[in-house]
């Protein structure tokens, strides 16, 4: 994960921004299209936007969106990079996003903004949503005792973006100032009365009574540090209460003598929409129904990502684009105006760039990401994703991990070394460590799952439960006991679920080529290196010797045919052509029932390709990427070779 202090400078290095500031689900990231013209990441699900997104103002500022945050004394890493941000980048002016049904859990933000001293626009988004349950709020009389502007909007529309624009250059610093406790003011007072004078003093105060590490980083003063933890002892002794729960309390009253004669709640009659939204709302997270529904979901997702994309789509653009149209065309004008055979054969040949690498990752990996980013949007606007995470809950926390483990062992259905990428939302180095372990175990991506279910159809009905429940056995024992072997704890799991919503179509949209950009720019240039990587090896002769070297290993102890290995082998540099040549081979009647079984348990279990691996490095460091990659090759043929020896054991032989 990127430090929030490397992310904080990019931004300062950058004309002071104008910065989103919110918690999750309020509509942040679709304020952000709507102001810039670009999506966010991920929406509707905590911790989502990982890294800051940068955009420009239709007057050519530059503006931010942060990850969410419910404060700015962090308790997660999202959290960490937004406070950051706030600190170091000298931000023009924050827009705070707010929910219009959750006023008062909003101004605990605004508080801690005030404290902070930053010129700010107080934005209520959602307010279609607050109206239709019969929310009024006085605009002008809150704007008048905050002392900063404030406006409604309903960013998935644009209703009230034009006013927000227009507030931007207004904003103002808070004028309120809460006043706490007399210990608890005495406290800061003492604290202030050390720091320089300037703006954020009380802030500072806070964090240093807090032990926030950002705000003690900038306390040279070892003495006045003690100072804060002593005086923090004591107000804990005093209040018999954490200080944290001390703070939260007194902001709570604080917001409530706020909002006094400021919010009313008008009778209304319950439409059939409301009525069919709690209705679903309930069963989504029953404990039998709901679990009937993720097996609908996914279901609807195999069908239309594993059949219509990785099929239909596929077939269409491997076929008849590429196949027919482009490569026949492209490779006779190579072979007439490139004189040089290396390079015409690091192009077009085998383990080409343009035959091989941009084929597979325009012609069989777009279309079916494309479809996956779509449905994934669609959970994601209509509010299921968090329903998700809720059911996943209590099986994941059998592994270390909490329901926000969703989000990376799903996007790993669609593509692994994207999904490695998002363990960042994750709050502990454990649990992005440990699912990062399973991405590269158990999770194959969308495309070798269409190969795969190719493949069991040839072995028969029996072979699709068998595959599936050594794949989930393996899954839940090794995070069982990786759990247990990798240092470090796991993070509690809070979730607020948002209602569920009918999604916009054009947002659908605009998220899914948002992300299909990021593919394009940072998916894409790995799969070339991946197969210029091959090519290396094909020219240099070592790909021969591999498949030489494997062949006891794979012929004995997994029982296949020796020309199984260089599958194999191909699998390590992409997954799912390993798998693919698999398929060929049963389809040309070299595999069995029994062998096609085995195989795929294999080139399941394998690391899903080098890509794979370049993402690992990154993200976690050399180390970790080739401990995970030791255990998981040779893990991979041990189960495959007990599947085999256990299949001719039942059989009798």
């Amino acid at each position: 994960m990127h430090p929030p202090q490397e992310l904080a400078r990019t931004a300062a290095e950058a004309q002071r921004p104008v910065v989103l500031v919110g918690p999750p689900n309020v509509g942040k990231s679709a304020l952000f299209f709507r102001l810039t013209g670009r999506y966010a990441t991920v929406s509707n699900y905590p911790g989502t936007t990982v890294d800051l997104l940068m955009g420009r103002l239709p007057d050519g500022g530059p503006l931010l969106d942060t990850p969410g945050t419910r404060s700015l004394f962090p308790l997660s890493a999202e959290e960490q990079i937004t406070q950051a941000v706030l600190l170091t980048a000298q931000p023009q002016a924050v827009i705070q996003v707010a929910d219009a049904r959750q006023l008062r859990q909003a101004l605990l933000l605004t508080l801690q903004l005030a404290e902070l001293e930053v010129p700010m626009v107080l934005d209520l988004n959602l307010m279609d949503e607050a109206q239709a349950e019969g929310v009024e709020i006085d605009l002008e009389g809150l704007a008048a005792r905050l002392g900063v502007p404030v406006v409604a909007t309903v960013a998935v529309s644009g209703q009230g973006l034009d006013r927000l624009r227009a507030l931007i250059p207004e904003a103002r610093v808070p004028r309120v100032r809460p006043t706490y406790d007399p210990p608890l003011e005495e406290a800061l007072q003492r604290l202030e009365a050390h720091l320089p004078p300037g703006p954020g003093r009380r802030y500072q105060a806070l964090g240093m009574l807090l032990h926030d590490p950002l705000i003690l980083q900038q306390i040279p003063d070892e003495a006045l540090r003690e100072e804060a933890a002593a005086l923090r002892r004591n107000l804990e002794a005093h209040y018999g209460r954490p200080l944290p729960y001390v703070l939260a309390r007194q902001r709570h009253r604080w917001a409530e003598e706020l909002l006094k004669d400021l919010v009313r709640r008008k009778p209304h009659a319950a439409g059939s929409w409301a009525r069919l939204q709690r209705q679903l709302d309930a069963f989504t997270l029953h404990p039998v129904a709901g679990w009937l529904i993720i097996a609908l979901v996914l279901w609807a997702t195999y069908q239309f990502v594993g059949i219509f994309g990785a099929q239909t789509l596929v077939g269409f653009l491997e076929e008849t684009v590429f196949g027919i149209w482009l490569l026949p065309w492209i490779t006779a004008l190579a072979e007439r105006w490139i004189p040089w055979p290396l390079v015409r054969d690091f192009l077009f040949g085998p383990y080409g760039q343009i035959s091989m690498a941009l084929t597979y990752g325009l012609a069989i990996v777009l279309p079916i990401v494309s479809t996956f980013f779509l449905v994934f949007s669609l959970m994601e606007d209509s509010g299921y994703l968090p329903r998700l995470a809720a059911m996943l809950n209590r099986p994941f926390k059998a592994m270390g991990l909490n329901g926000r483990a969703v989000l990376p062992l799903v996007l790993g259905l669609g593509c692994v070394t994207m999904a490695t990428m998002t363990t960042r939302v994750l709050h502990t180095r454990k649990e992005r460590v440990l699912v990062t372990l399973l991405l590269a175990l158990a999770v194959p991506c969308s495309a070798q799952l269409g190969v795969i279910f190719g493949m069991i159809a040839m072995a028969g009905p029996a072979a699709l439960g068998i595959w599936l429940g050594i794949v989930a056995a393996v899954l839940g024992l090794v995070g069982l006991l990786a759990a247990r072997v990798i240092p470090g704890e796991s993070s509690d799991f809070i979730l607020e679920l948002p209602p569920l919503r009918m999604p916009r179509l054009d947002n659908l949209l605009a998220k899914t080529l948002a992300r299909l950009e990021w593919y394009l720019k940072e998916v894409v240039p790995l799969f070339m290196l991946s197969t210029a990587i091959l090519f290396a090896l094909d020219r240099l002769g070592w790909l021969g010797v591999i498949e030489s070297a494997m062949a006891p290993l794979v012929s004995g102890w997994l029982g296949l045919p020796p020309q199984t290995a260089g599958m194999f082998l191909l699998g390590f540099l992409r997954r799912d052509y390993g798998a693919t040549g698999l398929f060929d081979m049963a389809l040309e009647g070299l595999l069995t029932p029994h062998q096609v079984l085995v195989s795929l348990v294999v080139i399941t279990l394998f690391i899903p390709c080098m890509a794979t691996v370049i993402m690992m490095i990154r993200e976690h460091g050399w180390r970790t990427a080739m401990m995970i990659t030791a255990f998981v090759f040779p893990f991979a043929f041990f189960v495959g070779g007990l599947v085999h020896w256990g299949l001719l054991w039942l059989a009798g032989r």
